[in-house]
């Protein structure tokens, strides 16, 4: 397996992480938990939340939460908050919908959020930036590099 950006990112900050491969046509991160053998709520999916001015956002929850985009948008003091379409998300982070991963798109203008959730957690898996591969890595790894703002958001 190459290195993907997210991998070197992690090496370059001696933050340990494991690579887990998982088949590449899967999207689901439920599915995608299942196939590593993980515990769904410890397996991170990255989603593309859009706002009338300014970047998006890249929003990182478990997998079996679901976005409260009113709650999310209450956290971040904005009116108006969108899902990006699978089509948006991959034009606006030149990733395959699948493999965004907040570790492959740092210093690209992004606010990251994590939900506050992950905090019940050591380790965390996110996607390494290409599909069909997870990372598992600490969650104080993960918001070390990535400077994310833990945020009530999922529910």
């Amino acid at each position: 397996m190459k290195k993907s950006l997210a991998m070197k990112v992690l090496e370059g900050h001696n933050i340990p992480y494991t690579a887990v491969e998982y088949p590449s046509t899967e999207r689901d991160a439920m599915k995608v938990a299942a196939a590593i053998g993980a515990p769904p709520e410890q397996v991170y999916k990255t989603l593309v939340v859009t706002r009338p001015k300014g970047k998006p956002f890249l929003v990182v929850i478990a997998a079996p939460q679901q976005l409260d985009l009113k709650k999310m948008a209450k956290a971040v003091s904005e009116k108006k908050l969108a899902m990006a379409t699978h089509k948006e998300a991959e034009q606006l982070t030149r990733l395959q919908v699948g493999g965004i991963s907040a570790l492959a798109l740092l210093n690209k203008g992004f606010v990251i959020i994590l939900d506050q959730s992950a905090q019940a957690h050591e380790e965390m898996y996110v996607s390494a930036g290409e599909k069909g591969i997870n990372l598992r890595l600490p969650v104080a790894g993960f918001i070390a590099v990535t400077g994310a703002q833990l945020l009530d958001v999922a529910e």
